[in-house]
């Protein structure tokens, strides 16, 4: 009687996860930022073709990355149950899958940004891991098999060449294994958690010229329910690339300014907070926000000038744009002009008043009004090199998206949200639009295809936000329908055109369905 083929897929997941946790352990404790298996999410967020990636955010939102590396973890564990099988009749079968698994992940992590041979060495460590694991682990359950085969009457339980004993080596190295993977993995946590010093760096730094954010008089309307004008850092959207989201020490941080200029700039952290500091409240929106959608924010930013750096750095002729690049390899195109005109184009260092989360590119990023952040926003900049569009590609173009990304005319109801009630006979419909750098001239709605009928307007400071909006509208008991549409400072009336986010923002005017109800007298 031969073992279980189950046994033989234990071990092989088993040696699998061990080898998982020691390239974990071993990049933690070496300060390497990714661990294999996150560098090979990452890849396949770099090679996955944009309409896919948008098709991931649409349906998954911000679990798209825990998603991604579950379903690489789910598969990884199918493949070393696999190895494990094949262990069972031939030592080479194995190691090819293994061997596979390795150059896998050490292409992942060589194509990151910055990488050195040392950044492999998790890989090869995890590599050895794997079949020496699967070897230890194999060798009782041969000697099991064959001991079934040829055990003895009356041999006695402690015999090493006794099924039972061969069977209980086997479940004692595969729980040591399984403890100590798991032990390795908590310890490389703790070791390794450089986020936990930089966190505390970033709670205890004070900024000079950083101001507590006074939401304007008049910049909300009074509607219950309705969206803040001013969105707390813990409720802001996040939509990057980075699976480790990089933890940069202020002191360890620099900038460096180059390609066509006339002189190199390179400036560090303490440099850039002793500068003149802006401030400003500037709205931010992500190109893959739907129609209606909440990849949008609004924020009290402080910074310094990006205008002023280029003009110390001295642009050349014929300079179109500025590519920035993120301390974890990932690139945006810029625009040159939008860097040196009058907005508020800035060197974020705070968010709200306090020092930027590192979620949202802590210790420095780049803020640009009135361009959707996948070609302006860096989060964790560390260069900018000035160039012209003919001579770069960025991360997101190179995945089918537009060149340039200047955020499209919008509107959005807030108050009913879809399928929510009013109260029949005069309710308030109310919600927000934007035209970042170019401001709103009115809202309008139109309830079941009615006429249009002007919204009130908030005030804001500037045309680099989003504006409040409200209408109060009297219909009868029942299900209706309410559409919004803005109008801009430059008369352009937001359109009506249905076009999904892909290649350059989406359009089209939100709906939301309601139910209006008669309100008890009491």
């Amino acid at each position: 009687m031969r073992t279980s083929r189950g046994a033989w897929s234990i071990a092989g997941l088993v040696a699998g996860f061990a080898g998982l946790a020691m390239a974990y352990f071993l990049a933690m404790v070496t300060t390497i930022r990714d661990a294999p298996n996150v560098a090979v999410a990452e890849l396949v967020v770099r090679l996955t073709p944009g309409p896919v990636v948008e098709r991931a955010i649409k349906i998954l939102g911000d679990k798209d990355k825990p998603f991604l590396m579950l379903v690489i973890l789910v598969l990884s564990g199918l493949l070393f149950a696999w190895a494990g099988r094949l262990a069972r009749t031939t030592w080479w079968a194995p190691t090819i899958v293994f061997g596979v698994l390795a150059v896998i992940g050490g292409i992942a992590v060589y194509d990151q940004r910055g990488a050195t041979t040392l950044d492999l060495l998790p890989v090869a460590a995890g590599f050895a891991t794997w079949l020496v694991c699967l070897s230890l682990l194999t060798e009782p359950l041969r000697r099991h098999e064959l001991a079934v085969a040829e055990t003895e009457p009356g041999l006695d339980a402690a015999d090493p060449t006794h099924p039972d004993h061969t069977r209980r080596t086997f479940l004692l190295r595969a729980g040591t294994m399984a403890a100590v993977g798991i032990g390795l993995g908590v310890v490389g946590r703790a070791v390794g958690r450089g986020r936990r010093h930089v966190e505390e760096t970033r709670r205890l730094l004070r900024l000079p010229g950083v101001t507590t954010p006074d939401i304007p008089k008049g910049a909300r309307v009074d509607v219950p329910d309705m969206t803040a004008w001013a969105t707390p850092n813990d409720d802001f959207y996040r939509i990057d690339t980075a699976f480790a989201v990089p933890t940069i020490e202020p002191a360890d941080w620099e900038l460096r300014i180059h390609g066509m200029v006339d002189r190199e700039v390179v400036i560090n952290y303490q440099q850039l907070i002793a500068r003149s500091l802006t401030e400003a409240w500037v709205t931010l929106n992500c190109v893959s926000n739907e129609v209606g959608g909440d990849l949008i924010g609004n924020a009290w930013w402080s910074g310094v000038r990006i205008a002023d750096l280029l003009r110390e750095a001295g642009v050349q002729p014929g300079a179109d744009a500025v590519l920035q690049t993120s301390d974890d390899g990932w690139t945006c195109g810029t625009p040159l002009s939008v860097l040196t005109d009058d907005r508020d184009a800035m060197l974020a260092v705070a968010m709200n008043g306090r020092p930027l989360p590192i979620d949202h590119g802590f210790p420095v990023r780049t803020i640009v009004p009135g361009l959707y952040g996948y070609v302006s926003a860096c989060k964790w900049v560390v260069e900018m090199k000035v160039t012209r569009f003919a001579d770069i590609s960025a991360y997101w173009t190179e995945q089918g998206w537009s060149e340039l990304g200047p955020v499209k005319l919008a509107s959005r109801i807030d108050v009913p949200r879809g399928g929510g009630e009013i109260a029949a006979g005069g309710a308030p419909i109310a919600g927000v639009a934007w035209s970042q750098h170019t401001g709103i001239r009115s809202v309008e709605i139109s309830v079941d295809d009615g006429e249009w009928q002007t919204a009130t307007l908030a005030e804001v400071p500037s045309t680099d936000t989003w504006v409040q909006w409200v209408a109060q509208v009297d219909v009868e008991p029942g299900d209706h329908t309410v559409v919004v549409r803005a109008t801009d400072a430059n008369g352009e009336v937001q359109t009506s055109e249905e076009v999904d986010p892909v290649p350059d923002g989406a359009t089209g005017w939100h709906q939301v369905d309601f139910t209006a109800t008669e309100q008890d007298d009491e």
